[in-house]
């Protein structure tokens, strides 16, 4: 088994985590923009329903994910096997591969937008 904190991994999981720390900020971006409709009588405006429809996409295509990255280290079990290794499945590697899967459309979304609100004037 590798050890945790070397290769493309590493790195892959740092960036994730990097761009999911972004997501504090992005709710202090969003807020007044919020409370801006929500004065108006407008709980339902363009950027609240687009908040609540980005989570709820980035979390059904984490889930899809996750369950692809687990179906990947399933197919490779006995070629692992036979091969003498030990299965992914078994040291952890098939459950690091598939939080990395499951966190990276949250990642992606949080980044975007910090982007897009980051530029509004």
């Amino acid at each position: 088994m590798k050890m945790a904190g070397r290769g493309r991994g590493a790195q892959e999981a740092a960036k994730i985590g990097a761009d999911l720390m972004l997501a504090p900020m992005v709710a202090a971006m969003r807020l007044p923009l919020m409370a801006m409709d929500a004065g108006r009588g407008q709980p339902w405006s363009a950027e609240t329903a687009r908040a609540v429809s980005e989570k709820a996409a980035a979390a059904v295509e984490g889930v899809f994910a996750a369950q692809m990255s687990f179906l990947q280290s399933a197919s490779r079990f006995w070629p692992e096997v036979l091969s003498g290794h030990t299965p992914s499945l078994f040291n952890g590697v098939a459950a690091e591969r598939s939080m990395r899967a499951a966190l990276k459309p949250a990642s992606r979304a949080v980044k975007a937008n910090f982007r897009r609100l980051s530029s509004k004037d």
